[in-house]
């Protein structure tokens, strides 16, 4: 890594599988002089893994205003940075933004580096047909300012991503429950990439009694990815997967109930999108 000018590098660590670290995220956190971590201790066993002699310090919540003038006296002797968090991408929902936009004022290269990120992967293992998301990240801890949020977000017409902490976790699911249709999909995505990795699918009114079913579902860090409402639920596009069914030789059926599971339009307008198509479809073939 040879930079003719001091660069802040944002650098993703993995979200929970060490191996998740890419090639060019270890060859960049070798050839800096300055590593700024979320936390220095937890950051500690994965810098000493692939072989650092940078010089670690702390840049969190708590003191980046101050840490993150530190960085800007690296970069102005010269002296090339990287900024890691706990887990996953920084400066999304965690330490960074504030550094990266001062950086970027007084005239630093910015080089944001791709890599892990446990939206981005609780979404690709969802199964939402709909490649549009919101990503909103933690909700606010207080009961009433999170129950505002949600309630404005009732009209968001996608996919919402939200991260949650395990001790808040059933609250977050039980204010969900009563402000949203309950018959939303909802994927709780659980401990990603690490042994008790957990996906599962349900109607948004099954998921609290589903955690307190079992404490250990209530165990780690979550993603929750609440699907979009069924009465914003974009037609053409519960048709195209309708169609696709159809044409892959399913029932009209099967079609329809899955299409229903998959986009959340109405099952019996889908029956009959379904029949009207296969007999098209019959007839042009005959």
């Amino acid at each position: 890594m040879t930079e003719e000018s001091p660069v802040l590098y944002v650098v993703p660590t993995p979200i929970g599988n060490l191996d998740d670290i890419t090639h060019r995220a270890v060859e960049t956190l070798r050839g800096v002089k300055w590593i700024a971590a979320e936390d220095t201790r937890h950051s500690a066993p994965l810098l000493k893994r692939i072989g650092t002699a940078a010089h670690i310090f702390a840049l969190h919540a708590h003191n980046e205003e101050s840490a993150a003038s530190r960085v800007l006296g690296c970069l102005e002797k010269g002296e090339s940075v990287a900024l890691v968090s706990d887990a996953g991408t920084p400066a999304v929902s965690d330490p960074g933004s504030r550094l990266v936009a001062r950086a970027r004022d007084a005239g630093f290269r910015i080089v944001p580096l791709p890599g892990p990120c446990a939206a981005v992967t609780a979404f690709s293992g969802a199964g939402f047909p709909d490649p549009r998301f919101l990503f909103y990240g933690f909700l606010p801890p207080k009961t009433k300012a999170r129950g505002d949020a949600l309630r404005n977000l009732l009209k968001i017409p996608y996919t919402i991503v939200f991260y949650e902490a395990p001790h808040r976790i059933l609250e977050t699911l039980d204010e969900m429950a009563a402000i949203f249709e309950k018959d939303r999909v909802l994927v709780l995505a659980r401990e990603l990439t690490k042994l008790f990795e957990t996906i599962y699918t349900c109607p948004l009114c099954e998921a609290p009694a589903w955690l307190r079913a079992d404490e250990n579902r209530r165990r780690g860090e979550f993603v929750l990815l609440l699907g979009a409402s069924k009465a914003s639920v974009d037609s053409d596009e519960s048709e195209r997967v309708l169609r696709i069914l159809l044409d892959d030789g399913l029932s009209v059926s099967q079609a329809a109930r899955l299409t229903h599971a998959m986009t959340g339009a109405g099952k019996k307008l889908l029956y009959e999108h379904a029949l009207a198509y296969r007999d098209t479809d019959d007839g042009n073939s005959a």
